[in-house]
């Protein structure tokens, strides 16, 4: 399944994610930190959705109260994870 999920509250405006049979397989920012957003992405390709999940979520940026990895896990528990 591909979904595009709008951010909020970070410097990156989109998320584009491919997940099939629980793994995510690609994900791609749009905006944001570029080499940050590069790194989160190759390091979550191929890991079981919910391992993103328990990593990821919650993760602040300075003192706001989301960041890109925690969007993706909103993204991730919109599709339904």
């Amino acid at each position: 399944m591909t979904y595009t999920y709008k951010t909020s509250g970070t410097c990156s405006s989109n998320i584009e994610l491919e997940v099939e049979d629980d793994i995510v397989k690609e994900v791609s920012f749009w905006g944001g930190c570029n080499g940050n957003l590069q790194g989160i992405s190759r390091l979550v390709k191929g890991m079981p959705v919910q391992a993103v999940i328990e990593r990821l979520e919650g993760v602040r940026c300075g003192g706001r109260p989301t960041s890109c990895p925690d969007q993706l896990c909103k993204a991730l528990h919109e599709m339904g994870f």
